[in-house]
């Protein structure tokens, strides 16, 4: 697919495949078309050229809602969540929204509150949280709609070093337990080699390099995005 803004080429036929039960890393230097290729993905906007497929169906002019209902879901590096409402009825809401019964609904909240280390929150205006717990707090609305897909974008951003492997332990049971397909967006390279099975590179809207984490982590190329080409000279 290929995205355009005013001439301005934030995508360029970028090709990208996530598979159900894998962790697929995005990386790439600041502009480099992350946010734009997960906001096409998602439905929030439309590529200029291209088509998105889930499972063999063409959802390219799917809106967001639908390609949820579809079982594809998202965070956001800003919060979605409804700020008036408890961060427990957060969750919740998230579950109904995908058809999950009322007292399902809650056992799932719970759940998954207690998972991402929220419980003590639960009661807590979704308005009251630190940015750490906000990020958590959008992965579980997102799982809470029993995902096939699952799309974290920068969830890592703002999290204590010490919270991160309960995160880890989380997305990797997204893919292990739930056989789920997630495509991980952070600028947390430790966290995106220790826990993706593949990852993608973006650089200027193109793709650099796809592969395994050792693969990406030898790549001269990624180094020069990332670095620059003297520094990877010397």
């Amino acid at each position: 697919m290929s995205r355009s803004f005013e001439g301005v080429h934030a995508l360029r036929d970028v090709t990208l495949e996530l598979r159900r039960g894998e962790i697929l890393g995005l990386i790439g230097p600041n502009g480099a078309g992350k946010s734009t290729l997960v906001n096409v993905l998602s439905g929030f906007d439309l590529p200029s050229s291209g088509a998105i497929e889930l499972e063999g169906r063409d959802i390219t002019r799917w809106r967001p809602s639908r390609r949820g209902r579809a079982g594809l879901a998202r965070t956001f590096q800003h919060s979605h969540a409804f700020r008036s409402l408890s961060v427990r009825e957060n969750v919740e809401v998230a579950a109904l929204g995908a058809g999950t019964p009322p007292r399902a609904a809650r056992e799932r909240a719970e759940e998954l509150l207690a998972a991402l280390a929220l419980s003590a929150n639960a009661d807590a205006p979704a308005d009251a949280l630190a940015q750490g717990d906000e990020r958590r707090l959008g992965v579980a609305r997102a799982l809470a709609t029993s995902p096939r897909f699952v799309l974290l974008d920068e969830p890592a951003a703002g999290l204590p070093e010490a919270e991160l492997p309960a995160l880890s332990e989380v997305v990797r049971s997204v893919r292990d337990d739930r056989e789920a397909g997630v495509l991980l967006i952070d600028h947390n390279m430790g966290l995106i080699m220790e826990i993706c099975d593949r990852i993608h590179v973006l650089d200027q809207g193109r793709t650099l390099a796809e592969g395994s984490p050792a693969d990406i982590r030898a790549n001269l190329d990624v180094a020069a995005a990332y670095l620059g080409e003297s520094a990877v000279a010397e």
